[in-house]
């Protein structure tokens, strides 16, 4: 009996091997619809993702820079899931405002921005948006914002950190200055191209026209040219316009504006405020 109870003993064994126990088929069920939710879940954050990006894509062909209330901040913003850059210009640029350095700070935001635009190398990596006060004053509080202009970098993952606001008070706000923060966050290189500025040409052009057509018209009395007291009075301008701070500002590059270390507020820097 023990030589056949032994090769009896051995097939209950293999059968209890080759099935498994009628308490796991609850796991491997709750596993399966475990395994099936996160798919549907990943599923959903791609088509939410590539909605978003669509929707940035098309209003980019149409402008350059978009604006943005609070529903639009927190929904391209600071909502997951994202894996592009924001560059976020907060300013306030409605007359009753009066921030004449939001006006100037967003002349050069939208030089960089249409260098990006229409660059070769621009792609869905990086876009540029702006904030104004009046159209989202809840971003503003949200993001405890009591300044303006203020410049922005929201990073595809994580949130912002220190360096990923634009030190206005010590660069500046010059389209060149930006490029060079954004590449240092982004290792984007945007090659900044001005438009073209005529001003100056013509101004030039229609000095010389002056001064040529009031000699032609003098030609037969040119003494005046010989006047001294003449002279002085254009030496005295020249040297005062040398010696002025605007012309300091122009050839030195500092800061346009300085921040109020007692409130915070934002203010614009006088031509002279540096001899004073």
């Amino acid at each position: 009996m023990g030589a056949r109870g032994a090769p009896s003993r051995r097939r209950q064994a293999g059968r209890r091997l080759r099935y498994l126990p009628t308490g796991s088929f609850p796991f491997l069920l709750l596993l399966l619809l475990l395994c099936i939710q996160l798919g549907g879940g990943q599923k959903k954050k791609e088509n939410l993702l590539a909605e978003k990006v669509e929707q940035l894509m098309e209003w980019s062909s149409r402008r350059s820079i978009f604006r943005m209330n609070g529903d639009k901040f927190r929904k391209f913003i600071k909502a997951p899931p994202r894996n592009y850059s924001m560059i976020v210009m907060f300013t306030a640029l409605q007359p009753q405002r009066q921030c004449s350095v939001c006006r100037q700070a967003n002349e050069e935001y939208q030089i960089l921005a249409n260098s990006w635009r229409y660059s070769s190398a621009f792609c869905n990596k990086l876009f540029f948006s702006m904030v104004d006060y009046d159209e989202g004053t809840d971003v503003f509080q949200q993001l405890n914002m009591n300044s303006a202009p203020t410049f922005m970098h929201f990073p595809p993952k994580g949130r912002p950190k220190r360096a990923d606001t634009f030190d206005l008070q010590r660069i500046g706000f010059a389209a060149e200055q930006l490029a060079k923060w954004i590449a240092d966050r982004t290792d984007v290189h945007i090659r900044v191209f001005r438009p073209p500025n005529y001003s100056g040409t013509i101004a030039l052009a229609l000095l010389v026209s002056l001064v040529g057509g009031l000699l032609y018209l003098r030609r037969n009395n040119l003494e005046f040219i010989y006047n001294k007291t003449g002279w002085a009075m254009v030496s005295l301008c020249i040297v005062f316009a040398m010696t002025s701070g605007q012309m300091w500002n122009h050839i030195r590059g500092p800061p346009y504006a300085h921040k109020n270390p007692h409130n915070g507020q934002v203010m614009p820097l006088s031509p002279w405020g540096w001899f004073f």
